[in-house]
């Protein structure tokens, strides 16, 4: 178990589920710093990495922002991690916390299904430093206080794509289409689609819009910008600062996350639901 003390009540929520899952014969491995804040002396502990290796499931505890977090320090690690949400909007969660007990039922009796997610990761040189950054949602290009335009050139492939005079540019995996990237103004994609989005975010250029190439692509983003800020960020949670001509190539990484679902709540109807669309109740 692993959970997020930034969020309010995340503590006593994981007593409740630890106390259901003991009752249940499960054994409970818990993050040090989790078992402290939800006081569950007596179980076995270590580092978040420590006790996902050792644990058939991780359940994690916060909001999407935890999943991303999670998700890039585990790598390289498979266990299924199967996200309880105590945060807000929740499309990598796969319950809320209301759910708990139905959904540690289903668990234990093996009812339900794990979807593989791909990382994505960028490498370069960003102000004469390497780069080396992994993301599960996206990678972004930005400029920083100043309200200027920045301007980036892209390439797909060793094709030249354009020049973009904009705030920024997203390049959001599958999962990360119904985050930055969709406020932005990309379209949602199906988590099993196996294509990057690389959007603009307020473009000068009326006609640049949202492009999606397939993931087996290596996009290139080089710096025009000579005197303002520019940062590349790894799911708006890791930053590093650019400078002039700094290339970043982004492509899909050879590690992946694994998140657990349960039959009945489906990508469709997280949509619905969290999006406040019409369908089926």
């Amino acid at each position: 178990m692993y959970g997020n003390p930034d969020k309010t009540g995340a503590g006593e929520i994981i007593t409740r589920t630890a106390a259901i899952a003991k009752e249940s014969g499960v054994e409970i491995l818990v993050e040090t710093d989790t078992s402290d804040m939800a006081g569950l002396s007596g179980n076995t502990t270590g580092s978040l990495r420590e006790i996902a290796a050792k644990a058939d499931l991780l359940m994690v505890f916060g909001g999407d922002g935890t999943i991303l977090g999670v998700a890039r320090n585990l790598s390289g690690i498979n266990t299924p991690i199967f996200g309880v949400n105590t945060g807000g909007l929740g499309f990598l969660t796969a319950v809320g916390a209301g759910q708990v007990p139905e959904a540690l039922e289903q668990l234990i009796n093996g009812d339900f299904r794990i979807e593989k997610r791909p990382l994505i990761e960028a490498h370069g040189m960003a102000s004469n430093e390497s780069i080396h950054l992994l993301a599960l949602n996206d990678l972004v290009v930005s400029g920083g206080a100043a309200s200027r335009l920045i301007e980036l050139e892209v390439w797909v492939d060793g094709e030249n794509l354009t020049q973009y005079r904009c705030d920024g540019l997203i390049v959001s995996s599958p999962t990360g289409s119904t985050a930055y990237s969709l406020a932005a103004g990309g379209a949602i994609v199906s988590p099993g689609a196996e294509v990057f989005m690389i959007t603009p975010i307020s473009p000068h250029t009326l006609s640049n819009r949202s492009v999606v190439v397939g993931m087996d692509s290596e996009i290139q983003v080089k710096v025009l910008s000579r005197r303002l800020e520019v940062f590349l960020t790894a799911d708006g949670q890791v930053q590093m600062p650019l400078v002039l001509e700094d290339i970043v190539r982004i492509r899909r990484s050879r590690e992946s996350v694994q998140l657990v679902r349960l039959p009945q709540n489906t990508f469709f109807m997280t949509l619905r639901q969290k999006l406040n669309w019409r369908g089926q109740p």
